[in-house]
């Protein structure tokens, strides 16, 4: 069965091509460790909440958009191998470096509910 790891990412508007630019290369990374596909999505349409929100969940400041992305991957095991290889791999270090403030990202792992 698949799995999925998602994520939400406040990126500063300006940063928009160096984000872009950053998914793309880690993106060979996780293909390297078995990730199936990445989708990254930046903010079209995401209104503030009352109570809970896209923008409130990861405290989105004036000049940011929120990025919604999410990868899949073949098992739960291929995932977890790859967040292993975050600590072992000295090639991760060169994707460190991202445009976006990462104390306010956002993510989970996933067993996938329904798919179609």
């Amino acid at each position: 069965m698949t799995h999925v790891w998602g994520f939400l990412t406040p990126v500063p508007l300006e940063n928009k091509a160096a984000y872009q630019e950053a998914a793309r290369k880690s993106w060979e990374l996780f293909k390297e460790y078995g990730a199936l596909s990445i989708h990254e999505c930046w903010e079209a349409e995401v209104p503030e909440g009352k109570l809970t929100s896209f923008p409130m969940a990861v405290k989105r400041e004036e000049g940011e958009a929120v990025v919604f992305s999410w990868m899949t991957w073949p098992d739960k095991e291929t995932a977890d191998r790859c967040g292993a290889s975050f600590e072992t791999d000295e090639r991760w270090k060169a994707t460190m470096d991202m445009p976006f403030d990462g104390k306010r990202m956002i993510y989970g792992s996933f067993d996938p509910l329904f798919e179609a």
